[in-house]
């Protein structure tokens, strides 16, 4: 088994916790959060040291022909992507960067990623990992269902439940802000990181039927290769996740009409269906999975 990230980059963390400023508790005020890029050239080192150097971006014309849509025809631009790891938003940015063309440079530097606030309000160290890269951030319902489980008082539910509807109302208002300035907002529909053996953490979020009708086109960008592992002695620590070198691929769809795919869902939905939000991403995850699972045999 190979190091944790806490291991074999303690001395790293410790001095991009130096050059921190995200903040440390999340409020309607500071949802949308620009790249500390001196934090950044930290977190590339790490991808240098554990992406082997044929690692790269599958169906390049892809990636290309949807910042055209966004840079030239003015579409409004969704990313959905698959979520391995906590490198799965630094690596889409290192390899765009990597490839070498002034458009896909620029590809980066539009990319906004949705983040839930754990990533901020988790740690310093966490904070500090996360904060290289453009974020808006967000009350997850996840968040929201797993302090109903606690069963804490009303009062609090309640506070905690207007709070989350400050924090996402200011980060739909801070997307329409992205949209307008032609950057592309990243998210990951299942809201957490795939953990082997638990395929509920791999379900699309139904939440991500409402991001379908507010963008225009999308891609769908699978991830091939891990060089950071989920450590089952301590699943739910970031920096105890294990350091592997891999050969990490993101391969993307062709562009996608996001009503078009939308009400191509819906057609085929029962009309007595009591869920069809959670249908059309369920397609989504469907789509991901063939593109992975094309992906791995050619790799095998």
């Amino acid at each position: 088994m190979g190091q944790t990230l806490k291991e074999k980059y303690g001395s790293v963390f410790a001095e991009i916790m130096k050059l921190s400023k995200a903040a440390a508790k999340i409020d309607e005020t500071k949802v949308y959060e620009e790249a500390n890029l001196d934090s950044r050239k930290y977190m590339y080192k790490l991808l240098d040291d554990n992406f082997k150097p044929d690692s790269g971006l599958g169906n390049i014309e892809n990636f290309k022909a949807f910042y055209d849509a966004v840079t030239k025809e003015g579409k409004s631009g969704l990313i959905l992507m698959e979520h391995y790891t906590n490198l799965d938003l630094p690596a889409i940015l290192y390899l765009l960067e990597k490839q070498g063309e002034p458009w896909a440079k620029d590809f980066a530097s539009r990319i906004v990623a949705v983040a839930g606030m754990k990533l901020n309000e988790a740690s310093p160290a966490v904070r500090a990992f996360t904060e290289g890269f453009t974020r808006v951030v967000i009350y997850p319902t996840r968040s929201l269902n797993a302090l109903e489980d606690k069963k804490v008082s009303e009062e609090e539910l309640a506070a905690e439940e207007q709070r989350a509807r400050k924090i996402n109302f200011a980060a739909m208002r801070a997307m329409d802000g992205c949209k307008k300035r032609g950057q592309v907002i990243l998210v990951f529909p299942s809201g957490t990181r795939y953990r082997p053996g638990k395929p509920e953490t791999k379900r699309g979020l139904r939440e991500i039927d409402s991001y379908l009708r507010l963008f225009d086109c999308m891609i769908l960008v699978s991830i091939n290769g891990n060089a950071l592992r989920i450590n089952p002695e301590s699943p739910d620590d970031m920096l105890s996740d294990i350091c592997e070198q891999d050969t990490v691929t993101l391969t993307a769809s062709p562009v996608i009409n996001c009503k078009q795919f939308r009400n191509e869902v819906l057609a085929k939905v029962p009309a007595d269906d009591p869920d069809p939000k959670q249908k059309t991403i369920d397609h989504v995850m469907e789509v991901l999975d063939e593109i992975h699972n094309q992906v791995e045999a050619s790799r095998k």
